[in-house]
């Protein structure tokens, strides 16, 4: 042990001294081309300087994109692929998205799954969070375990529920693991997403991988705030005489609101932007063409707006798509708004 130590003293001591003999070369570089005033630069310019390439980036793959879709938005007869338009309207293209019933039950389905799956995933994943760390035996191999979603394929997570959810009507005897653990329990086999399903259904499968496939990151990021609160506090409260509920309630609750504020907004966010979950699980047009009452539409707002990047080259289709795009942006920034002004009141820093 001692030798490694003296090794790794040798390496850090060896790498300081390149570092500073490069800094050296460096400075003497720049005397020597009477650039040494960049070394004396204030440090708000520096940081500046630090901050542009970012800014850049963000400017070409963020900022360029919403405000060119902004744009296209107020553009009549559009086609992208020669980049020409035969007029212009004010409201025209958001109004023909907002009366169109296929956005309407978009809204709908995207709604659905905001309001059932972030409460159920934020609770559950806190829950979690809380019992791993009061294991302490084999915490590393929970936390590996329950991360591994997050690092998957959302198309390959979803191609495994559709076939843990299999099964239809015609064919009952071909059963799903999900089918067959109700079997197991004497239960009637349910048809979630085959052919005879219900739109419930097909949306309680949607629910289950919104949830399931989002506890990971939230997991971790709880994790890490509760092992970061100070143990006195609980210490403190055990002699006050608190229990177990009354001091995650009063103490750890309170101390990791930043992380459960932010893992809201971001859920809701991620969960409005629900696609690639719609097209493994159902199929790529995202609608059941032989469900329990006819066809059901499941698609998400995300889902309408591709359907017309799809249809791009025929005129107007892409003014539509953003003027969709758009609408989400700003349901998006509302709840956003929102959730920051709860946030001042509820969250404690």
């Amino acid at each position: 042990m001692s030798t490694f130590k003296l090794a790794l003293k040798d390496f850090i001591w060896k790498f300081r001294s390149r570092t500073h003999h490069m800094m050296v070369i460096i400075n003497d570089w720049m005397d020597k081309h009477h650039l040494s005033f960049i070394s004396h630069m204030p440090h708000w310019f520096k940081f500046i300087l630090f901050v542009i390439p970012a800014f850049i980036l963000l400017g070409i793959f963020t900022f360029y994109p919403i405000f060119n879709s902004f744009i296209i938005s107020f553009y009549t007869g559009y086609n992208i692929q020669t980049n020409e338009f035969s007029g212009y309207t004010l409201a025209g293209n958001y109004l023909t998205v907002l009366r169109h019933a296929n956005f309407k039950q978009a809204v709908f389905n995207t709604g659905i799954i905001v309001i059932v799956s972030v409460p159920i995933a934020v609770i559950l994943s806190l829950l979690i969070a809380v019992a791993m760390n009061a294991i302490k035996p084999l915490k590393s191999f929970y936390q590996t375990i329950f991360f591994l979603p997050y690092v998957t394929n959302s198309i390959a997570i979803g191609l495994v529920f559709a076939y843990m959810f299999k099964g239809n009507s015609n064919d009952l005897t071909n059963l799903g693991l999900a089918n067959q653990i109700i079997s197991w329990f004497g239960g009637q086999p349910i048809v979630w997403v085959g052919v005879g399903a219900t739109f419930w259904s097909a949306m309680s499968v949607i629910l289950i991988y919104s949830v399931w496939n989002g506890l990971a990151f939230k997991i971790i990021v709880f994790l890490a705030g509760i092992q970061g609160i100070d143990k006195q506090y609980y210490q403190a409260a055990q002699i006050d005489g608190a229990g177990r509920y009354t001091s995650f309630k009063r103490i750890t609750v309170p101390l990791i609101s930043p992380m459960i504020f932010y893992i809201l907004i971001t859920s809701v966010i991620g969960s409005f932007k629900t696609y690639s979950s719609v097209v493994a699980i159902i199929n790529r047009e995202g609608m059941i063409t032989t469900g329990a009452t006819g066809t059901i539409n499941l698609k998400t707002i995300v889902f309408y707006i591709y359907d017309y990047i799809g249809l791009a080259a025929l005129d107007g289709m892409m003014s539509l798509a953003s003027a969709a795009a758009i609408i989400l942006f700003l349901i998006i920034l509302g709840f956003t708004v929102i959730q920051l002004q709860v946030g001042k009141r509820r969250v404690h820093y």
